[in-house]
């Protein structure tokens, strides 16, 4: 009986299978390109802080290389 009514009932088109897929992977490649950014943004501010804190313990260093340098 499941043969009679196959014709009958007619399979859905395979490009509404591959359209989904290609939803889903879609929205997959979006996520992770979205943690990426975060990602790559957190280490950025935490990369800017450190060399601002270390800018601003060599503005305090003595400066040996002016003392060269004028000494000239």
């Amino acid at each position: 009986m499941g043969q009679e009514f196959r014709f009958i009932l007619p399979t859905p088109p395979q490009t509404e299978r591959f359209a989904t897929h290609q939803l889903a992977y879609e929205f997959r490649r979006e996520r992770e390109q979205r943690e990426d950014w975060r990602d790559y943004c957190a280490w950025y501010a935490e990369t800017a802080q450190k060399h601002q804190t270390e800018l601003k313990k060599m503005r305090r260093d003595i400066n040996l290389f002016g003392w060269f340098v004028r000494g000239h």
